[in-house]
């Protein structure tokens, strides 16, 4: 659908210009003699006010128009008095143009007008995209752990100004709660800016942040704006917010007091509207009274706090994400789905999962891709790294020993209560005993 120019007839001149202009803009013409004839006037790209020689006389539509929530106003004239143009402009319009002078400088006005609602349509169509990709059905979990969490995110969805903190051990879905605050909040068609603290060199931090002026330093060939000027508009997800040296806290504090920037090597602040969401998995009380992170930033990031659980804590959830992974991979990879026989489903429940749910989609992406069970077999992490032992060689494991090591994790994280490890793995405590005293299996070597 073309968008749509809104002439308010307020003078006969020009009556045949109209039509001509939408057609060279790329527009459908809306006319009429009222504000009211002309509502909603939001479903135009830009508003004409036809003055003709009567441009010293419809200052008082100008309010009328911004009160009914008009798009960009132009009034349309003969007068080439600069005066009459000012005060207009006094009286809320964008601009004035004098015909037939101005004839193609309005022309080329309405273009930018229409160009910019086509934009917004483009924006608002890639939110909406983004809006199904990053939702908050991408959390998978129906655990009271995770809910309570997202219900309390979904409270906080449609202000678009609190700033939050989510916490949680690595892995456990920070950023993927970020995504779903944004893309379903009301700044969903402007930029999500992500960047890993952790992972950039605390020298280069501080420029990537705020940006920086050709000749702040050595390799600043070039002026470059920072990722809040960037995040404009929209949200910046700053993850390991812990990991920030404290120099840096001190500026990201007044940011946030302030909601300006200033670029290194420039003398000029910039106004940012921004959306903060920081993440962390460490404990920002536990280093705010070791002195690694200042006690006022800390209470400034933690207006809004999210914390999500680990794994472990899920219950059921792991079987619910193995499914989703499973049913993912198979079809992207081509391969069989792993079936998840009631052992499986036990010795995934029972595993501690300390890499938490990435750690569990690599384990699945794994299976589905050698055809193996979902099963891990370690303490740290699934298969031990590449798979290999010390000399090299890949040994497969047999379900016979999957199964024994299972047992003695269990117990082990039971603290050597056998009824407990039993009532976990959910076989009787003989036939723990059984897979406790058995000796290991042979493994084999592939070739």
């Amino acid at each position: 659908m073309l968008p749509a120019v809104s002439i308010l007839l307020q003078s006969e001149s020009f009556s045949d210009v109209w039509p001509k202009l939408a057609t060279s803009a790329g527009a459908t013409l809306r006319l009429g003699e009222k504000v009211a004839e002309m509502e909603p006037l939001a479903e135009s790209c830009c508003v004409v006010v036809a003055a003709g020689g009567v441009a010293d006389r419809v200052g008082h539509v100008l309010p009328t128009l911004s009160a009914a929530g008009a798009p960009p106003v132009a009034v349309v004239g003969i007068s080439t008095d600069h005066r009459l143009a000012c005060s207009l402009l006094r009286a809320g319009a964008d601009n004035y143009f004098a015909l037939p002078g101005d004839l193609d400088l309005l022309r080329e006005w309405l273009m930018q007008q229409v160009a910019r609602r086509q934009e917004e349509a483009r924006a608002r169509a890639l939110a909406e995209a983004s809006r199904e990709q990053h939702g908050f059905a991408q959390l998978i979990g129906r655990s009271a752990a995770l809910r309570s969490v997202l219900e309390r995110a979904g409270k906080v969805v449609r202000h678009g100004t609190g700033t939050l903190l989510i916490t949680g051990e690595t892995g456990t879905g920070k950023e993927l709660l970020a995504q779903a605050i944004h893309y379903n909040g009301p700044r969903a068609s402007q930029p999500f800016v992500a960047i890993n603290c952790a992972a950039i060199p605390a020298s280069l931090v501080e420029a990537e942040l705020f940006g920086h002026e050709k000749g702040a330093f050595t390799d600043a060939h070039l002026a470059r704006p920072g990722l809040f000027e960037m995040a404009h508009g929209g949200t910046l997800f700053l993850d390991e917010v812990g990991d920030l040296p404290l120099g840096l806290q001190a500026k990201l504090l007044r940011v946030l007091e302030e909601r300006r920037v200033r670029r290194l090597g420039s003398p000029q602040d910039v106004a940012v509207d921004v959306r903060l969401i920081a993440a962390t998995h460490t404990d920002l009380a536990a280093a705010v009274e070791e002195g690694r992170f200042r006690r006022d930033l800390y209470f400034r990031l933690n207006v809004i706090p999210l914390h999500l659980p680990p794994l472990r804590d899920r219950g059921e959830d792991i079987l619910l994400l193995v499914e989703q992974f499973a049913a993912q991979f198979s079809r992207n990879y081509g391969a069989a789905r792993p079936v998840l026989t009631a052992g499986t489903r036990r010795a995934l429940l029972a595993y501690a999962w300390p890499g938490n749910i990435r750690e569990l989609k690599n384990l699945v992406e794994r299976a589905v891709l050698l055809g193996e069970d979902i099963l891990p077999s370690g303490e740290e992490t699934p298969h031990s790294g590449n798979g290999s032992n010390a000399s090299g060689i890949c040994v497969l494991l047999t379900m016979d020993s999957m199964q024994r090591k299972t047992a003695k994790d269990t117990l082990k994280r039971m603290g050597g209560n056998k009824s407990q490890a039993a009532k976990v793995l959910g076989i009787s405590r003989k036939r723990l005993y059984a897979l406790l005293s058995c000796e290991p299996a042979t493994p084999v070597a592939a070739d």
